[in-house]
């Protein structure tokens, strides 16, 4: 209901487009009082809460400057399930990949009303905004709080050496399912019934916690933030990266981290599930006899592609001889490719986007620990509805792959996996109006493959030469992402891009 009156409300003609509409809650447990206001005036401009009879078992507050964007009332903390401090570096790609996921979303609870509530994520959130919106709809279609928590803001699990196995095997369950929302954050969430926290799996913002001996909790970013008696203290903490804080008030105490991710973690069969129904790219067969590197034609595809000496030289060499990035100095004083006199890739063109000045730089030891380039690609299923089927999809090691494996995926006919593979190539002499065409065809081409069954499209400049020039990959496979976003159907297929550009 409240979703369907905010966007009645965005929709009438009477509404101005710069308007915004925020229903702070409309729940029988939780409250939300908001504004842009300093602490001292929240009493003042909320007299209710200065009523003797006006009494709560929690209270969740939040007093911060915006970081990511304009501060506004509607955007001021707490949301309705949750608060953080920090940001949520990962945000873009979770609200275009939520968008995707609308076109296969099915709740038994709901049936075809859930369509109602779309969008999920309504224009102009911030990035906890956003989160709050993702979190509501896991809560509202069956799953409990920690969990969905859990789902959004799981542990570094890949290489911890010492994870339960039946833990690592729930997480890497729920990385078939959904992304991480990622970054520097400590988030604070509650539904009445649950209070609790947990931090992102760098540990990159404090979170520090006091019970007292008159059953009492109290956590805050920082120590001190309330005047508590030394010897009232019982115990203290503070949160670690990765784990939950959490009070449970029908059971009336504190659950353990371990204790809840066991509880979790048993109540399905994660491991079975992913033996089941997972695939891995070694296991797929290669047809017959992979062609070797054409060196005669080498020297051409690289001017095609861009290449220089220098790059040959700096970037490459290395990478070959020492499988390692290579190093170079802390600066870059070459002029942006806006104003640059000479033709640059499109990927000069772009920067990464979110507030670095507040993260702290990651150190090699940590980044080793807590930070792993396994993913899973492939059509993913109904995200409201757990069960066997949701970790049917390849799972890759890395993001780059061999040719074999190129090879294997193109003629791939595999336990029900089949893939088609799309030119990304248009004709020299077609000009501008070539690419335009070049790009709403291959975008035609996929969304086809996808009504036709294919679980991965594989997007290939191979035909590139004398008479056909590449499209850039950048902008070939962010056309199609952006395409089959807008049509809620990116997360129906994989994408696999075979490219010669730098």
């Amino acid at each position: 209901m409240r979703k369907r009156v905010t966007h009645r409300l965005r929709g009438s003609e009477d509404c101005d487009p710069e308007d915004f509409f925020y229903i702070c809650s409309l729940s029988t447990r939780v409250m939300v009082y908001k504004g842009m206001l300093m602490p001292e005036q929240l009493f003042p401009y909320f007299p209710d809460l200065q009523r003797d009879d006006f009494i709560s078992h929690l209270a969740m507050v939040h007093s911060r400057f915006s970081t990511n964007t304009f501060p506004s009332w509607d955007r001021a903390q707490p949301l309705r399930f949750m608060s953080h401090n920090g940001e949520i570096n990962t945000l873009r790609g979770n609200v275009n990949k939520m968008r995707s996921r609308e076109g296969t979303l099915e709740s038994p609870a709901f049936g075809p009303a859930l369509e109602r509530s779309f969008p999920v994520n309504e224009p102009d959130l911030s990035d906890s905004g956003n989160f709050d919106n993702v979190l509501e709809l896991l809560l509202m279609t069956g799953r409990e709080l920690p969990e969905a928590v859990m789902m959004m803001i799981p542990e570094a699990w890949q290489r911890h050496p010492t994870m339960d196995a039946k833990k690592r095997e729930m997480y890497e369950y729920f990385s078939t399912m959904m992304e991480p929302w990622d970054g520097p954050a400590s988030i604070v969430f509650t539904d009445g019934t649950y209070i609790g926290a947990t931090l992102d799996r760098n540990g990159l913002r404090p979170s520090r916690y006091y019970v007292t001996e008159d059953d009492m909790v109290i956590m805050a970013s920082e120590v001190g933030v309330l005047d508590i008696p030394e010897e009232s203290v019982v115990s203290k903490g503070r949160l670690q990266p990765g784990r939950m804080f959490l009070v449970n008030f029908e059971e009336g105490r504190i659950i353990d981290d371990a204790e809840l991710k066991t509880r979790y973690s048993d109540a399905k069969p994660y491991g079975k599930w992913l033996e089941e129904q997972r695939l891995t790219i070694d296991e797929i067969p290669v047809p017959g006899e992979v062609g070797d590197l054409d060196e005669r034609s080498l020297l051409a595809r690289l001017k095609l592609n861009g290449f220089t000496w220098e790059h040959l030289r700096e970037v490459l060499k290395p990478m070959a001889e020492l499988a390692k990035e290579p190093l170079g100095s802390m600066g870059n004083d070459a002029p942006l490719a806006v104003l640059s006199d000479q033709p640059r890739m499109l990927y000069d063109y772009f920067k990464q986007l979110f507030a670095q000045v507040t993260n702290p730089p990651i150190d090699s030891v940590r980044e080793s620990v807590i930070m792993s380039l396994k993913s899973y690609i492939g059509p993913e299923k109904n995200l409201l509805v757990p069960g066997s089927e949701n970790a049917h999809r390849l799972m890759l090691e890395e993001p780059v792959i061999t040719n074999d494996q190129l090879a294997a995926l193109k003629a791939i006919d595999y336990r029900g996996w089949t893939s088609k593979t799309i030119d990304i190539c248009y004709p020299v002499r077609s000009g501008a109006e070539g690419l335009v065409a070049a790009l709403d065809r291959i975008c035609d081409e996929t969304d086809r493959a996808i009504a036709e069954g294919y679980s991965l499209v594989i997007l290939s400049d191979r035909q590139a030469g004398r008479n056909a020039i590449p499209l850039p990959s950048l902008l070939a496979g962010g056309a199609i992402h952006q395409y089959l976003g807008k049509h809620h159907k990116r997360t129906q297929d994989g994408l696999v891009l075979v490219s010669a550009e730098p």
